[in-house]
C-alpha cells in the first residue's frame, strides 16, 4: 500500500510505501516543542519506503541534535517527517499521511510526559534498548 501525504499548503507531497516498522507516541520535550502538542504520533519507516514526490525544493531541514533531521515545508512551515540517521529510520508524522490506519504500539520517553494516556500500551521511560535507550517500562 502507498500512503500519500502533504504539507499544510500542499507545495510538498510525499509517499510512504508498504507498512511502517513501528507506530506510537513520543512524549519527549523536543517532539512536544516541535509539534506544538502534548505528544507526537509517529510512524517509523525504512528510508527507502519514503519519498518526496512533489516540491522537494521547498523541503527545509532543522537539526537540533545528530539524532534528528526534522523536515518541513519552507513555504508554509508544515511539518513532514524526521530522519533519524542513527536509527536508520524516518518518522513520518501520522497526521501527514491521513490514509495510514494509525495503530500505535508503544509510548516512548514517557518519563517526560505532560499528558498521561491510559490506553494499556507499553510506556517506556525513554527508548527501547535496541535504539540506545534503557528499555525500562514505567507505569501508566
Amino acid at each position: 500500500m502507498t500512503h500519500v501525504g502533504q504539507c499544510f499548503c500542499g507545495a510538498v507531497a510525499l509517499e510512504a510505501t508498504g507498512e511502517p516498522e513501528a507506530m506510537g507516541y513520543c512524549h519527549c520535550a523536543s517532539c512536544r516543542s516541535w509539534s506544538g502538542g502534548p505528544v507526537n504520533a509517529f510512524s517509523l519507516w525504512k528510508p527507502a519506503a519514503v519519498k518526496v514526490t512533489k516540491g522537494a525544493e521547498h523541503v527545509a531541514t532543522f537539526s537540533k541534535t545528530e539524532m534528528s533531521q526534522r523536515q518541513y515545508c519552507a513555504k508554509c512551515g508544515g511539518h513532514l517527517m524526521t530522519n533519524h540517521p542513527p536509527l536508520g529510520l524516518v518518522d513520518v508524522f501520522a497526521a501527514t499521511i491521513p490514509t495510514l490506519a494509525f495503530a500505535p504500539g508503544v509510548h516512548v520517553n514517557y518519563a517526560e510526559t505532560v499528558l498521561r494516556m491510559h490506553d494499556g500500551l507499553p510506556k517506556l521511560k525513554d527508548f527501547p534498548a535496541e535504539f540506545g535507550g534503557s528499555g525500562e517500562a514505567v507505569p501508566e
